[in-house]
């Protein structure tokens, strides 16, 4: 098979990985620069260039999109989608997965763990807003916030506040969520293939820090998931419609709750903390499923 990967760096660790493990299998393994693609939107013969090039013959296609460029990399990859090139994620299930508050609405209406979560847009509101979360403790997150960024912990109502009103000076869109106390700083990222979790760690935030992500000076570990942890997280990523998906839960006194649907998870921490093979698992996955023009939607909203 000829696979491409759209990402911005080959030198990645994820994107290296996809590379080694496609190759170790026999395909081609090319990677494109999303940022460096031009869409060509005919009707006749729609297509992708690539450096003053015409891609073709690609079998299927690995987006491993940025926040930063959501918007043109997803254009690229319907471009792909149009072609009949098959997507490992699509288009569409990416798009919904880095809307936060949408991600969250549809999980809801399927009745999956969340924490009570507001959202609110007039300034006349705030207490209400603070209210509705059950009061401080609680954290504010940006929706457009990645790794980490831009989600802050307001220990008091009056930090709450002050903290809302200059979010919103700022015009940013944001959520207000409730402090899952028992959690301890600690989450679970779940990795989705297809309809089952194939590797799981515990990421523990350090001292004095409530977020647990790697990139902000978390630890991983390899943990074991219960049950309902691993169909909670199986479901999450199949209602967002990602068939490779990263899920954060939280370990709360009443269940696991979803944080985030990822769809673009990391491949280093996950592998590092289980030793397992992740990279090889979703070519293997490709080779089940990619066939052309199949592009469908799983999900709805």
């Amino acid at each position: 098979m000829k696979i491409a990967i759209l990402s911005r760096n080959r030198q990645l660790y994820s994107t290296r990985r996809l590379v080694e493990a496609g190759q170790e299998r026999g395909h081609e393994m090319v990677v494109l620069d999303p940022l460096r693609c031009q869409v060509d939107v005919a009707s006749q013969r729609p297509g992708v260039h690539y450096r003053g090039e015409q891609l073709e013959g690609f079998d299927a296609v690995i987006p491993r999109i940025g926040a930063s460029i959501t918007f043109y990399g997803l254009a690229v990859l319907r471009q792909f989608e149009v072609m009949g090139v098959y997507p490992l994620n699509e288009s569409v299930a990416i798009g919904r997965s880095r809307d936060k508050l949408r991600s969250l609405q549809l999980l809801a209406r399927k009745g999956v763990g969340l924490p009570v979560t507001g959202f609110a847009h007039s300034v006349d509101d705030t207490q209400a807003l603070i209210d509705l979360v059950g009061g401080a403790p609680l954290v504010v997150k940006l929706l457009e916030g990645t790794q980490g960024k831009g989600v802050v912990l307001a220990e008091t109502d009056k930090a709450a506040e002050s903290l809302i009103d200059a979010f919103r000076e700022l015009d940013a869109n944001f959520l207000v969520q409730e402090f899952i106390k028992e959690a301890g700083g600690a989450d679970i990222r779940c990795f989705v293939i297809g309809d089952r979790v194939v590797a799981a760690m515990k990421r523990q935030a350090k001292e004095g820090e409530f977020r647990s992500n790697l990139h902000r000076g978390g630890s991983a570990a390899l943990v074991r998931l219960t049950p309902a942890e691993r169909a909670t997280a199986a479901r999450a990523a199949k209602i967002v419609g990602l068939n490779v998906a990263g899920v954060d839960i939280l370990r709360s006194n009443h269940g696991p709750l979803v944080m985030e649907v990822n769809s673009s998870p990391g491949l280093e921490g996950i592998e590092t903390a289980t030793g397992k093979d992740v990279a090889d698992q979703i070519i293997l996955f490709i080779e089940k499923n990619a066939k052309p023009n199949r592009t469908r939607t799983k999900g709805k909203g």
